[in-house]
């Protein structure tokens, strides 16, 4: 079954068509008013979300579709403490698509494998979010009429920053994009991003903490929110919090023609005052993302029975995850998998939340 949990799941090829079908939909939007008549959207958030979810909703509902789920894991039968593979087997026989949204990370991989339907990842923990990302280079391509050739800042929350690590690992397929890190240390991109991505893919890129020294380069400056919910330590969030604040005075230092995106919700990272500064593209953002995934869903309901080209992983006995955001954490009838990344040395990662494996006798 076809499904989307990270953006490398679509080729170059197939981003490319689903942004030509996104611009066509906003040009004719008359042409797929009836495309998923008789179609259901399953929208399954255990996590609080605005943007994305009534994102998903408007684009089936423009599709001619009809929508069903739920906003909160409290209204679901988690909180019965039913699986993610369980849910996403009984919502199967309920809807055509499925879209989820979930804390822990891996959780959509686990429902597309016990789905009988498409699944979208809406965004799980702090590792993908690849729905906002398709948004992002619809974004720079409106905007800026190529993706290739660009020097792109990201600013803010890089280690949980879902947003942000699938929004790399698609520039990374894009000729001469230079990647700048602006973060402070506590925040910084994690290792395997730059490893496995950056590093591997031959980018160029380089990490700063002021934004004021970042800004004159810059093509695309993506702010992030500093995010209460992945923080343990609520002394350290609010050490953080206000670490980049975007004004006014700071723009003056800007390119006449770069683009501020921001995934929202914005909390005061972006003054309010830059709205009307020509260059903020978050408010288009956000109707992009309902383009877009109006022909992600048309894409992956066409496709509905061609089969995933996935790793699937391999199970080592002497390998474990220790990562107590990963959905392994809480659903221990998962069996632990694990693929291997060839680096200086040979190490094994999760294949549901990408981090390190920890041999055994290292406990």
């Amino acid at each position: 079954m076809r499904s989307l949990i990270d953006i490398v799941d679509f080729s170059l090829e197939e981003v490319e068509e689903l942004i030509q079908v996104a611009c066509d939909i906003d040009a004719h939007p008359e042409k797929y008013a009836e495309a998923c008549k008789g179609k259901k959207l399953a929208t399954l958030f255990f996590e609080p979300s605005t943007r994305t979810r009534l994102s998903f909703e408007a684009a089936m509902y423009e599709l001619g579709g009809n929508v069903i789920g739920f906003s909160e894991a409290g209204s679901s039968s988690a909180s019965k403490g039913e699986s993610v593979a369980d849910t996403a087997k009984v919502i199967s026989c309920y809807a055509d698509i499925i879209a989820m949204r979930h804390p822990l990370e891996g959780a959509p991989l686990v429902a597309s494998r016990n789905a009988t339907v498409p699944v979208i990842n809406a965004g799980d923990g702090g590792h993908l979010h690849p729905t906002q990302t398709l948004t992002d280079l619809l974004t720079i391509h409106r905007e800026k009429g190529r993706i290739d050739n660009l020097t792109v800042g990201f600013c803010g929350d890089l280690k949980y920053g879902r947003t942000v690590h699938s929004l790399i690992s698609a520039l990374s397929r894009y000729q001469n994009v230079k990647i700048v890190l602006i973060s402070p240390k506590e925040l910084a991109i994690p290792d395997y991003v730059k490893s496995d991505v950056m590093d591997l893919n031959g980018m160029c890129y380089e990490e700063i903490e002021s934004l004021e020294k970042a800004l004159p380069e810059l093509d695309i400056l993506y702010m992030t929110r500093i995010q209460r919910e992945r923080f343990d330590d609520l002394e350290t969030y609010e050490r953080l919090k206000d670490s980049y604040i975007l004004t006014a005075e700071k723009m003056r230092d800007a390119k006449a023609d770069m683009c501020i995106l921001h995934p929202l919700p914005r909390v005061n990272e972006i003054s309010v005052e830059i709205d009307s500064d020509p260059r903020a593209c978050y408010f288009r953002q956000v109707l992009n993302g309902k383009l877009i995934r109006m022909a992600l869903i048309l894409k992956l309901l066409a496709e509905k029975d061609r089969e995933e080209d996935r790793d699937e992983g391999e199970e080592l006995s002497s390998f474990v995850c220790k990562n107590p955001r990963c959905i392994t954490s809480t659903e221990q009838e998962l069996n632990q998998k694990f693929r291997s990344v060839e680096l200086k040395e040979r190490v094994y990662r999760c294949i549901y939340c990408e981090k390190d494996a920890v041999h055994k006798e290292e406990i």
